[in-house]
């Protein structure tokens, strides 16, 4: 792993956008993981935490607002990019509320949504 080079862990369960936000991200010179639920991404923080995790809000089983609650609280938080392709204000506050860095709409402007990553990671504390 190289430490130069944030990891963002990509949670959708459309494997389709998850393999084209993968494909934007390594890129953009980020290396990162795909993962097509919150639960196999909860299960993977045991092995590695990501420096920014972008998860969609809209999942089965747990979905992106389930995955936020329960991280929040943890004593390193990890920086958060919502994605989602139905924006609902009222969701959209509610998750900037509870620490999201950025709430972005599909489809995603690549260049906005590697700005919102980069500037997640730069405005977490070091760990």
């Amino acid at each position: 792993m190289d430490k130069a080079r944030p990891f963002v862990a990509v949670v959708d369960d459309e494997e389709s956008v998850r393999s084209a936000l993968l494909r934007l991200l390594r890129a953009s010179r980020l290396d990162c993981e795909g993962f097509a639920s919150g639960a196999e991404f909860l299960h993977s923080l045991a092995q590695r935490r990501p420096d920014c995790l972008v998860l969609d809000l809209q999942m089965a089983g747990l979905n992106g607002r389930d995955v936020q609650r329960l991280l929040i609280g943890r004593k390193s938080p990890i920086p958060l990019v919502m994605i989602t392709a139905h924006d609902e204000p009222t969701i959209r506050e509610q998750c900037l509320a509870d620490g999201a860095s950025a709430y972005l709409r599909k489809p995603l402007r690549g260049d906005l949504l590697i700005r919102s990553i980069h500037a997640a990671i730069a405005a977490t504390p070091s760990r």
